[in-house]
């Protein structure tokens, strides 16, 4: 019981979040007083979903880039350069310009860096075999199938598409709400990023909530998005990788 509970003390050990005076200040719409920066977050996230959800940036992005949408890894690596700056660039620069703050304080940094590599490591260890599990279930492999490619390349789209989504959902957002309501945020934080999966396969679909809550405490726990960021990259690539060699197998 001793090492359960040094376990459980460990696992549990999260940095506090106190507000600063930023964090505080509130503002008064039509008689209802909110946190600004916490309803900045909300909002633009609200926005910029919207936006990726209608692709409103994926003309942009085939222009500059001069990628053309005629493959399904050709349309993933647009959308990977969209999300990167949709999901990365904007919230970055509204959290310096709008929000006056370092990215820091939005999991931007190392954090507890020991508990992050440690934990992330074993979380992968655990999804990859489910991961060949669930890549077998109807219509899962053909989802991912058409998105493989090297290694490399699935790889190298995976962490342009999820890194900036978890410094979306799980830094910009969720760091601003740890301040304004507490470790509740990370339940709210899940619900968004749980919708934006709509569209992919039911099971993916249905186990955001408990990945969006287990990426969610593994942010607190370790005041960084970059290890539920490698851990994402991660599963997610194995998921593509698994998909194809299935669809090819049973060709």
């Amino acid at each position: 019981m001793t090492a359960l509970r040094r376990l459980g003390t460990w696992m549990s050990a999260g940095p506090a979040y106190p507000p600063d005076d930023g964090d505080r200040r509130t503002m008064s719409l039509l008689g209802v007083v909110l946190p600004v920066r916490a309803t900045i977050a909300l909002l633009a996230v609200a926005f910029l979903l919207l936006l990726d959800y209608h692709g409103r940036i994926n003309g942009l992005i085939e222009t500059a880039f001069g990628i053309a949408p005629d493959t399904a890894v050709a349309n993933m690596r647009i959308e990977a350069l969209g999300r990167v700056v949709l999901f990365g660039v904007v919230p970055l620069l509204l959290i310096l310009l709008l929000l006056r703050d370092r990215p820091t304080r939005y999991g931007l940094r190392l954090g507890d860096w020991r508990a992050g590599l440690a934990l992330a490591a074993i979380g992968c260890l655990v999804m990859l075999p489910i991961v060949l599990v669930a890549v077998r279930t109807p219509g899962f492999a053909a989802y991912y199938a058409p998105q493989s490619a090297a290694p490399v390349d699935v790889v190298l789209t995976t962490a342009m598409d999820v890194i900036p989504a978890e410094l979306f959902f799980r830094g910009f957002l969720l760091f601003a709400l740890l301040r304004s309501m507490g470790p509740v945020a990370i339940v709210v934080t899940t619900l968004p990023f749980a919708f934006a999966h709509l569209g992919k396969p039911e099971l993916e679909t249905m186990s955001t909530l408990g990945g969006g809550l287990i990426y969610g405490w593994l942010d607190w726990r370790t005041g960084s998005v970059l290890w539920s960021g490698l851990a994402h990259t991660v599963i997610l690539s194995f998921t593509v990788l698994a998909s194809a060699a299935v669809v090819a197998g049973a060709g």
